[in-house]
């Protein structure tokens, strides 16, 4: 596991998914709340990857130039700032145009039918 994410899995999770992934969690709710296009929450979630293998090269003694590492680390970051962007962007369209739109599930929504 070492050899393929370039440090230790609780390293990986803790940093990874809860210190960084927190950051890209409120970066597509940022991104979704100043409706900003979802192609920027893909190019800040390459520069949390980026920050991601610093930390844990520089806290945790993982590799820095680990390619898989860096792969596997944005994949996930950039989930989370998708998921996040898009169910903002769900709760938002409903809440400010309560008449065209209505809640499909967390992340999507449809318009309004006229009964």
């Amino acid at each position: 596991m070492i050899a393929v994410l370039g440090t230790t899995l609780p390293v990986f999770i803790g940093v990874t998914l809860v210190l960084v992934g927190g950051a890209a969690f409120m970066t597509g709710q940022a991104l979704s709340a100043n409706w900003r296009p979802a192609r920027q929450a893909v190019a800040y979630s390459l520069l949390l990857g980026l920050v991601d293998r610093f930390v844990i090269f520089s806290l945790f003694d993982g590799e820095l130039l680990s390619l898989s590492g860096y792969v596997i680390g944005t994949a996930m970051i950039m989930t989370v700032a998708l998921l996040s962007y898009r169910a903002t962007r769900a709760r938002t369209m409903v809440a400010q145009y309560p008449w065209l739109y209505e809640r499909t599930g967390p992340f999507g929504w449809r318009e309004r039918r006229a009964d």
